[in-house]
């Protein structure tokens, strides 16, 4: 999560009546997407199969990515054995058409998750209070709540977003989403950019992997020493073959929020490191995207759900916040940003906000950036240029 600095200010008042428990009762995030359910093997991936393995069980790297690779320079072998480390910064890639992120089966290990950092960043007293006067007033603090497990039965979209970054394994949390043009074999996940690119002075995210359900049973640290990869990634791991974020965030994105703020979403699409089904038949649910950008009396209640892993957490659950969505600006120039009161810290970036739309449990958001003390997260409106992004995404790359 991206931290920002604010002087303190009016927080405006707690309604009883939308009490946290309403929105949870409603907000129904494991719906069956598929025949079958979420707790049959045959859902799960195959440990003996690999796509990214050829038949004598060595990784092999698509010969599309491996060229992709190689127009910049770069081996395809040294980059799966380690040259992904060399973070130099006229190879860093940074536009949209160079991603690349190859599977490297076998990097994200149990013990290399839990060493994974939250994307914490700090925003400027000046950033945050410049567009104050089309900001509501603060929210009130609402302590996150921990999530029922297993995960798979009550948020089973719900995961944790892994990549390497020049500073080192990191983490932001993600959601499984549907996709419109291949309905029921979704192979989405929506997270924010700031968890896939450094915005306008770096370039994209390497090893990006998205966990779905990550550490099912909410075990302690204690309880998963010489954890199996199971116990912690249930579903396997889905490494993103694409991504997508904005021009605005790409261009304008910033250790310290910057102008990309308003426009920090992304969508990835992933594919398994073992297994050959869906993430959306696998996990069995995914969410529909509400684009609709809401106003906070439209929506009412909005719910964030994510892995927190600053102080006091440890990046090991999943937490929830509910309250009355208000307004957020950085600038009059920009988006308003939607706000809710929420304690959860860094490595929330990207876990989707929800709310009740006709009857059911739609992604309207996520988390971008909060304050210094921890008291509140803001995230984007999603309306025609996060649409259009997706639409992009699901109709050039869903059906691989």
């Amino acid at each position: 999560m991206r931290s920002t600095r604010t002087s303190a200010a009016p927080r405006r008042g707690r309604r009883t009546v939308l009490a946290a428990t309403g929105l949870v009762a409603a907000l129904a995030l494991t719906t069956t997407a598929c025949d079958g359910s979420a707790d049959s093997a045959s859902d799960k991936p195959d440990a003996t199969t690999s796509q990214a393995a050829d038949g004598g069980g060595e990784v092999r790297i698509p010969a599309d990515l491996a060229g992709k690779l190689k127009e910049h320079g770069i081996d395809a072998d040294r980059w799966k054995d380690g040259g992904w480390k060399d973070w130099d910064k006229d190879k860093w890639l940074s536009d949209a058409k160079d991603f690349v992120n190859p599977v490297i089966e076998g990097l994200w290990k149990p013990d290399r998750m839990q060493s994974a950092k939250e994307a914490d960043k700090t925003v400027s007293t000046k950033d945050a209070s410049a567009g104050q006067g089309v900001s509501d007033p603060d929210p009130a603090p609402v302590r996150a709540q921990a999530e029922k497990t297993p995960y798979h039965r009550n948020a089973a979209p719900v995961g944790k977003v892994f990549f390497d970054s020049p500073d080192g394994p990191a983490v932001c949390s993600g959601t499984v989403v549907k996709d419109v043009n291949h309905p029921g074999k979704s192979n989405l996940v929506w997270t924010a950019g700031h968890c896939v690119h450094a915005g306008g002075k770096g370039g994209w995210y390497r090893n990006i992997t998205f966990v779905p359900a990550y550490n099912d049973y909410g075990k302690s640290e204690a309880e998963l020493t010489n954890a199996n990869p199971t116990e912690i990634a249930p579903y396997g791991n889905w490494w993103a073959d694409w991504a997508s974020t904005s021009n605005q965030w790409i261009q304008g994105g910033s250790e310290t929020g910057g102008e990309g703020a308003a426009y920090d979403y992304a969508v990835l699409h992933v594919k398994p490191e073992r297994g050959g089904k869906s993430l959306e038949e696998t996990v069995g649910a995914a969410l529909d995207v509400d684009f609709t950008a809401p106003s906070a009396a439209e929506a009412r209640k909005m719910g964030a759900w994510g892995y927190p892993a600053a102080p006091p957490y440890n990046g090991l659950k999943m937490f929830k916040c509910v309250d009355v969505p208000g307004r957020f600006s950085l600038s009059p120039s920009l988006p308003t940003m939607h706000r809710i009161g929420c304690t959860m810290t860094g490595g929330s970036s990207g876990g989707g906000w929800f709310r009740v739309l006709n009857g059911k449990s739609v992604l309207v958001s996520n988390t971008s950036i909060g304050p210094a003390d921890n008291s509140w997260l803001a995230g984007p409106q999603l309306g025609r240029d996060a649409k259009a992004l997706y639409q992009n995404m699901s109709k050039t790359y869903g059906g691989r």
